[in-house]
């Protein structure tokens, strides 16, 4: 899963590249470096 660094904070919902099932996934980032990340199976 790649990031975008230029996002402090993001959530969004994407399939999953093997399953295809849909994946709710949350960032935050400090500084660019990942400080918060949940992906979850919808």
């Amino acid at each position: 899963m790649i990031l975008d660094p230029d996002m402090s904070e993001e959530s969004y919902v994407e399939d999953c590249q093997v399953c295809c099932n849909p994946i709710e996934v949350e960032f935050v980032m400090v500084d660019a470096e990942v400080v918060r990340f949940r992906a979850v199976k919808l």
